[in-house]
């Protein structure tokens, strides 16, 4: 049985970012109540040479559009990446999900040996579609989302396990 590209991607993709902008509400509701500036949250550092919260979101979105986008040979759209608030990520999120649900299985089935080439500054990596999809993007994906469900638990936002996975 082989795998199916456009199932371990789209689907999972738009599952977890659903649930991200779930507990973006839970971190919403939490900066109400305690009466705290958003950006206590949305700037928060781990460490000081990571990114923040906001950044983190930006390229789980970015993962999940760039893969697929990549997998299906169109142009990855481009993001000015300047949200500063929680509601301001949640509509990110919400342009991510509608713009990788919009692409069918037929557009991305196939893809497991397409050459797919990144650049990061003057760097090429060069991969193959499954190789990319699931040595690269998925964990690139689900290391920012997890590092912005940590940021938000460690600074008193009530989630939990079941917050990140929803259901699957």
């Amino acid at each position: 049985m082989s795998i199916s590209m456009y199932q371990a991607s789209v689907p999972r993709f738009a599952n977890i970012l659903g649930n991200l902008s779930n507990i973006l509400d839970k971190a919403q509701a939490h900066v109400d109540a305690k009466k705290i500036d958003v950006a206590a949250l949305t700037g928060y550092r781990l460490f000081p040479d990571m990114f923040p919260m906001s950044r983190q979101v930006q390229i789980a979105c970015d993962t999940a559009t760039g893969v697929v986008a990549r997998l299906a040979g169109v142009e990855i759209p481009k993001d000015e990446d300047t949200e500063k608030t929680l509601a301001e990520l949640k509509a990110r999120i919400a342009k991510t999900i509608a713009f990788i649900q919009g692409f069918t299985p037929a557009q991305i089935d196939g893809t497991e040996d397409k050459a797919i080439v990144t650049k990061r500054g003057d760097k090429e990596t060069h991969y193959k579609g499954m190789q990319f999809l699931l040595g690269h993007a998925v964990p690139n994906f689900y290391f920012h989302v997890a590092t912005t469900y940590n940021m938000l638990r460690q600074n008193g936002v009530e989630i939990g396990k079941r917050d990140f996975l929803g259901n699957p």
